[in-house]
């Protein structure tokens, strides 16, 4: 049988019991930590993603997002809680429901991970050259800074340099070793949270504010179709992007006092607070410049990252739209006048950026790591560079591939795509809070979800609703990738499981070492 292998919960529990975690966490600091590991590449670099496809319903956007990441965090808490160790929904699915399903978990996330990495390359790239570039009076052409049109960049786009080196460079940093202090997330932390302080009260108060900007507030309705990725479901599916890492508050738990009320209030405080900041600066971004999307023959908005898109927004008359740039923030700011504190936007982004790529390529290879030392990818993977101590081999092949899809394709495709892998990761860990408040009631549970048989189903609907508002590609790429695994699964894995051979290997940390303390991906 396929679903006979379960990893026993007792054996990753006594690993992680070996760690004395001292809980010195309050709702406050669980409520910080969220926000910071919240806010990042979604807000800065999709605005104008999401604005073309749900127009000034982006706002509802956020909020559609914000209330399925909601639900879900509270199912990621309990079970995060019950296993704080390495391997995410991939090591919690595998000691709930079993061996193949958790390899189509980790496969995915090895997936989401590599994606969002270049998503964020591309975004990186965007203020570099706009910002950085564009403010030193160099302007580097557009074969050297976009995509092929053929693969959804720009007309004249070969690739793009700036993202291809950033994910390079990052992955450098990675084979060496490196570590992130909590001090330098704390400051970049601050760098986001004013810098998007400064657009709100700016463009909210701006003269150029105008209501009339707002209508039609949702010009493609909330559905816009099947497998349209449009309207404002189709945009939550995108902004899902803005709020990937709550993770880092219910990975948390083991640290926090009084987790039972602490853990829910971080969790739903981090993410409402974010919710409301994003609507307020979709509010500011829409109500100076407007946000209407670029329409069709049929009436719907092109397709973010298409080919008739970038033909359109190469048009003069689109030069200052909201949708057609590439650093929608700082770009509000230049095109209303305060071109000091639109700089000042496109600096916090290139600065904080590549924090999140590093974070995003380190969580890829962990998951890698894991399941190489479980025996189902080869074990050549998780061999450890004699002198860097890291696992070299994979992270080079992860930042590799980081490096070309963020050199070839836009930010919206590959953010819609990322998103699909983590829409799956997210339902399954809702399926294993379910399945082990059945097999184990009695197990101990640091904090426990309310409601739980109505919160875990909410969970897996709010993710297949997304998910099937993604557009269509990004749809068929998730079964496409799940199907290549299942066949590796048969034909290599299955067969060289360690745990098929009897053998239970925890594996908490890279070979017993630390390389870096990471924060949550963003």
């Amino acid at each position: 049988m396929i679903l006979d292998r379960v990893k026993p919960l007792d054996a990753i529990l006594a690993t992680a019991q070996k760690k004395s975690l001292h809980r010195s966490l309050g709702w406050l600091q669980l409520t910080l930590l969220g926000i910071g590991c919240v806010i990042g590449t979604g807000i800065f670099v999709l605005t104008a993603v999401g604005a073309q496809k749900a127009g000034p319903g982006l706002m509802v956007a956020f909020a559609i997002a914000g209330a399925v990441c909601i639900v879900a965090a509270l199912c990621y808490a309990e079970i995060a809680a019950m296993i704080p160790v390495a391997g995410s929904a991939y090591t919690y699915s595998y000691a709930t429901i079993g061996e193949f399903f958790a390899w189509t978990v980790g496969w995915a996330l090895i997936m989401e991970y590599a994606i969002a990495a270049s998503a964020v390359s591309v975004g990186w790239s965007g203020y570099f050259s706009g910002t950085v570039l564009g403010g030193l009076g160099i302007h580097l052409p557009v074969w050297l800074s976009a995509g092929p049109l053929a693969l959804g960049g720009v007309e004249g786009g070969l690739i793009n340099l700036p993202a291809l080196l950033i994910a390079l460079l990052v992955t450098g940093l990675l084979v060496i070793g490196t570590s992130e202090s909590a001090k330098v997330n704390a400051v970049l932390v601050m760098i986001k949270v004013t810098a998007l302080t400064a657009f709100v009260a700016l463009t909210l108060t701006s003269a150029e504010f105008d209501t009339s900007h707002f209508n039609p507030f949702l010009p493609a309705g909330i559905f816009g179709g099947w497998g349209t990725g449009v309207g404002a479901v189709g945009a939550a599916a995108t902004m899902f992007f803005a709020y990937v890492g709550f993770d880092a508050v219910s990975t948390a738990a083991e640290e926090t006092k009084d987790p039972q009320r602490n853990v829910p209030i971080g969790l739903v405080g981090s993410l409402l607070f974010c919710t409301v900041f994003y609507i307020l600066v979709a509010a500011g971004a829409i109500g100076t410049l407007g946000g209407q999307p670029l329409m069709d023959a049929m009436g719907l908005p092109l397709e973010a990252g298409s080919p008739e898109l970038a033909r359109q927004c190469a048009l003069p008359q689109f030069a200052d739209a909201l949708v057609c740039s590439n650093e929608p923030l700082a770009h509000v700011l230049k095109v209303l006048g305060f071109t000091a504190v639109g700089n000042a936007i496109g600096l916090a982004a290139f600065v904080a950026l590549p924090s999140v790529i590093l974070v995003l390529i380190f969580g890829q290879t962990r998951i890698f790591f894991v399941m190489s030392r479980d025996g189902l990818l080869p074990e050549r993977l998780s061999r450890v560079h004699p002198r860097f101590h890291t696992p070299h081999i994979v992270t080079i092949i992860t930042g590799l591939a980081v490096a070309i899809g963020a050199a070839f394709f836009p930010v919206g495709q590959l953010a819609d795509i990322s998103n699909a892998g983590t829409l799956y990761a997210f339902a399954m860990v809702a399926i294993a809070v379910m399945v082990l408040r059945v097999k184990d009631p009695a197990r101990r549970r640091h904090f426990r979800v309310p409601l739980v048989w109505l919160v875990a189903p909410a969970t897996i609907i709010g993710c297949v609703l997304l998910f099937f508002n993604l557009p269509t590609a990004a749809m068929l790429f998730l079964p496409g990738w799940g199907a290549l695994g299942v066949v590796i699964y048969f034909a290599y894995s299955r067969s060289r499981s360690h745990l098929g051979k009897g053998i239970v290997e925890v594996v908490d940390d890279v070979a017993g070492q630390e390389t870096m303390v990471p924060m949550a991906p963003e």
